[in-house]
């Protein structure tokens, strides 16, 4: 997965702007996408490599790496609050183990996160507001789309 995500992010999604203002960064698919008991170390060292290889083709020096890592840190909290209490230990963060809606849920408030932070740090000025607002959730709505079809045609 994560070198599909790569390839598909770099190869092509990178290149898609609607409106001139979103774009979809499907690679955060991967850090949301971690199971329960997945060791919580090499969810955010694999998340930082994944965003470190994006940002050396994408000229974003940085940028993904510290935000992908982030979005792990906190997906592996988000996890196990939005699980069911009796759920297994090793539940997947998938459409099939919380439901759709628990996982648009988690996943919604993982990319919406990420959007905001990666375009905040990006310009890193506050200046034009609605530019960044703009741009955060275009993007994190384009990438809801992308992450709910891949999740259905994983879960089948």
């Amino acid at each position: 997965m994560f070198l599909a995500l790569f390839a598909a992010q770099v190869l092509i999604l990178n290149h898609v702007h609607l409106f001139g203002v979103g774009t979809p960064l499907l690679y955060v698919y991967y850090a949301i996408s971690f199971r329960r008991n997945f060791p919580k170390w090499l969810a955010l060292v694999s998340s930082f490599m994944l965003g470190l290889f994006i940002d050396v083709f994408s000229s974003t020096p940085g940028l993904a790496a510290s935000v992908m890592t982030l979005v792990a840190l906190v997906q592996t909290y988000l996890v196990d609050l939005i699980a069911p209490r009796d759920s297994a230990d090793d539940l997947a963060a998938s459409t099939k183990a919380l439901g759709f809606s628990r996982f648009a849920t988690m996943s919604s408030l993982l990319t919406l996160l990420y959007c905001l932070v990666f375009f905040a740090l990006e310009t890193f000025n506050l200046f034009d507001v609605l530019l960044w607002l703009a741009r955060s959730f275009v993007s994190a709505l384009l990438t809801m789309v992308l992450i709910l079809s891949v999740e259905s045609v994983r879960s089948r």
